[in-house]
């Protein structure tokens, strides 16, 4: 057994924080995981918070930590389905919709005014 009855120990480095995973055991026997938040604070002393968690309750821990990450994975699934689905939104707003009809009139997506007295005039030709 380790110093401060230590059994186990691993670590987790991200940017400005540590996390320790320590398995203890105590003075009784009582054998329990202690997780410890180390932050760094612009070049003073680090913030440390830590919480234990012994091992009759561990099961019921892993339960609720296991039902919040399967939160965080469907809402991550949502928000990214509607993030696609509002720039689908968007490209619908600003997509110029083409038909296809073979009038002999070029389409430029611009309004064509054809004037009656010229249609008129070339029916009377005919």
């Amino acid at each position: 057994m380790g110093a401060r009855g230590e059994l186990f120990t691993t670590e987790v480095y991200l940017d400005n924080r540590s996390y320790f995973f320590n398995v203890k055991e105590n003075r009784t026997g009582d054998v329990f995981l202690q997780i410890v938040e180390s932050k760094s604070r612009d070049g003073a002393d680090a913030d440390r918070h830590q919480i234990a968690i012994f091992a009759e309750d561990m099961q019921k821990f892993l339960q609720g930590m296991d039902t919040s990450l399967s939160f965080i994975e469907k809402d991550r699934k949502a928000r990214a389905k509607a993030r696609v689905a509002k720039k689908e939104e968007k490209k619908k707003i600003y997509k110029v919709r083409q038909t296809k009809q073979d009038d002999g009139i070029k389409r430029t997506g611009r309004v064509h005014v054809v004037s009656k007295r010229t249609t008129e005039t070339e029916q009377k030709e005919n």
